[in-house]
């Protein structure tokens, strides 16, 4: 009766233990996994916004989308390319989400360069700045 009661005990220990690994947000897998096309969206905190980024060369255009047609954009926060045209590669570049409701940070994951990147309804407010 003891082997009994206690193998029950060790298998229901070892079900819960397996039920509380966490598992990976769809954020999370999305930034991770290999994707052999070289455009992301990325969300903002704002649910109209998104932030496109190609992947290969670090060009970004914030997406607004909207039930009106005037409300409905994509501009430019970085039209240069971040590198030489040979060097491109898919997931050369991604983004991270900051504390800051405008804010990510891009990086160039090859060779370590960093940008804060700013969005913004202002246009004045938008833009790229090199973290040194």
């Amino acid at each position: 009766m003891k082997k009994f009661i206690l193998s029950i005990i060790f298998l229901t220990l070892s079900v819960l233990s397996f039920a509380q690994a966490p598992k990976p947000s769809v954020d999370s897998y999305i930034s991770q996994t290999f994707s052999p096309f070289p455009f992301r969206l990325y969300p903002t905190q704002n649910m109209w916004n998104f932030i496109k980024l190609d992947t290969r060369n670090g060009k970004i255009w914030q997406v607004q989308y909207g039930l009106k047609s005037e409300a409905r954009f994509e501009i430019v926060l970085n039209g240069i390319t971040l590198t030489s045209s040979d060097k491109e590669e898919n997931n050369r570049f991604a983004l991270y989400p900051t504390q800051n409701f405008y804010s990510f940070i891009l990086i160039d994951q090859l060779d370590g360069r960093t940008w804060q990147v700013q969005w913004s309804t202002e246009p004045e407010n938008r833009g790229i700045f090199p973290i040194n």
